[in-house]
């Protein structure tokens, strides 16, 4: 028994079956507040599903072809530079509008102008094809041997390919699926090297929210929902998902998920206010023009709104779990320190959290602006015009929103988590472990401490010197039991 206690000392620090109960306790603590929230969002989401029907939704999908036209795929065998014939656009205006609207450069070029076609071999099989490739894309990425392409198929529509100059085939776009694929595979075997069962959990809470924006959230939007119950209804739902399926039913996680609604309670209510203060319409981008006018039940800014909420719940999600954890293993390490000391402890971290995190939210919503930034950069705007114009705005107040809502969140799951140790913590740990012989050498680090003198003694320590002694008298005994 000496020989596994002491293997089971080296790995971690043994709860007492004391500690066990007073979790217990927290548990049932957490759940009577959390169910009713629970079960609020359920009927919630009931209520407002969405039916699925796209009645009143006027559309012309860029992905239909007419009769005769095909999207095909193909691998690049050869790339030249060749004078592009002169004619008129190739017959596909009336079905076939290729992929965001790419072909309609390609057919027509100026007489004597140089045009880059790609010699294609077909994945389907038969003999290569000379696929014209959009000035755009030559000039700015370029095509190589050896790129998969889709590419737009005319050839088969009667009069494209009977000399009126204009193109039989004409790219659309690159097949990226095996580099993603490999991406996305790489993704999954380091998190699961890493976080092991844990990081598995949280790729299928991941997929669990995916499934939540697509089947409720996105619907409901199309279908005019509240825009704002929407994003918290939908929200709450993916954080309880997320965080309980990746951490586990814990106190620790019932604190997370407290702090989390509450910074998405925050983050809503200035989304609402700074949507309509700010007036942020989202027609700026070409998205929005093509939603305004699909349907009158779509509304832009209520989509601007929803999408406020949800940008930040990562990184919400984040500091909450960490604060949680922090302030339990905080406490298991010193029982007797006070709630203000372990607040004051536990915020020195979420401190330094707070100022990281800021920083990943604001260089993650620059980095997804950076063509934008560019654009603003060259016309020489002033600087308050640029942050202000259309075109930034909203990523502006997208950060500064977001970063209210997970600051405040720090400080309030951080007493959350307080609150709910103290409370149902044992007070006396010393007493139980007489009581448990057992498990007496689980408590013989708080008995050591609180015979050095009261808890509020420990009030002046820091929280690293604190589990500097923990870890030194554990060390001890378990050489003298050796």
């Amino acid at each position: 028994m000496g020989h596994g206690h002491s293997h089971g000392h080296t790995e971690h620090f043994e709860p007492s079956p004391t500690a066990l109960a007073s979790r217990r306790r927290a548990n049932w603590l957490l759940v009577a507040v959390l169910a009713p929230i629970a079960v609020l969002t359920i009927v919630a989401m009931l209520l407002m599903w969405p039916s699925g029907s796209k009645e009143g939704i006027t559309f012309a999908s860029p992905y239909a072809a007419a009769p005769g036209v095909t999207f095909d795929t193909g691998k690049i065998q050869a790339v030249t530079q060749e004078s592009c014939t002169q004619g008129t656009q190739a017959p596909v205006a009336n079905g076939a509008n290729g992929t965001n609207g790419t072909n309609q450069s390609s057919g027509t070029q100026p007489q004597g102008s140089q045009c880059t076609f790609a010699s294609t071999q077909p994945d389907n099989g038969g003999s290569p094809v000379k696929v014209v490739i959009n000035p755009d894309v030559a000039k700015s990425h370029g095509v190589k041997v050896g790129d998969s392409i889709r590419y737009l198929n005319l050839s088969r529509v009667q009069g494209a390919a009977a000399g009126n100059g204009s193109p039989s085939y004409v790219f659309l776009d690159f097949v990226r699926t095996v580099p993603m694929a490999l991406l996305a595979i790489l993704y999954a075997v380091v998190v699961i090297a890493v976080a092991r069962w844990r990081g598995f959990r949280a790729l299928l809470g991941l997929a669990g929210a995916y499934v939540v924006m697509v089947s409720f959230m996105l619907p409901g939007l199309v279908e005019g929902k509240p825009p704002l119950l929407v994003a918290l209804v939908g929200s709450t739902a993916i954080m309880m998902g997320v965080l309980y399926f990746a951490h586990g039913f814990s106190a620790k996680t019932s604190t997370a998920l407290l702090g989390t609604i509450f910074g998405l309670g925050i983050t809503a209510l200035l989304a609402a206010w700074a949507t309509d203060a700010a007036n942020l319409t989202g027609i700026g981008s070409s998205e929005g023009a093509t939603l305004v006018n699909m349907s009158d039940k779509i509304s832009l800014s209520g989509i601007i709104l929803c999408g406020l909420i949800i940008s930040g719940l990562g990184v919400l999600n984040d500091v909450t779990i960490t604060q949680s954890a922090a302030v339990w293993e905080l406490y298991e390490l010193a029982p007797e320190t006070g709630a203000r000391k372990l607040f004051t402890s536990a915020m020195r971290i979420g401190r330094d959290h707070i100022a990281s995190t800021v920083y990943t939210i604001a260089f993650a919503y620059a980095g997804a602006a950076l063509p934008i930034l560019i654009i603003v950069m060259l016309y020489d705007r002033p600087l308050v015009d640029a942050l202000t114009s259309a075109e930034l705005s909203e990523e502006v107040i997208r950060t500064l929103v977001g970063s209210i809502g997970l600051v405040l969140a720090i400080p309030v799951t951080t007493l959350i988590a307080v609150l709910v140790v103290k409370a149902t913590g044992p007070r006396r740990l010393a007493a139980a472990g007489a009581a448990d012989s057992e498990a007496a050498h689980d408590d013989g680090d708080v008995r050591e401490l609180e015979a050095a003198g009261p808890a509020d003694a420990f009030e002046s320590f820091d929280t690293g010197e604190l589990a500097a002694v923990v870890m030194t008298r554990r060390a001890r005994r378990e050489a003298e039991r050796r």
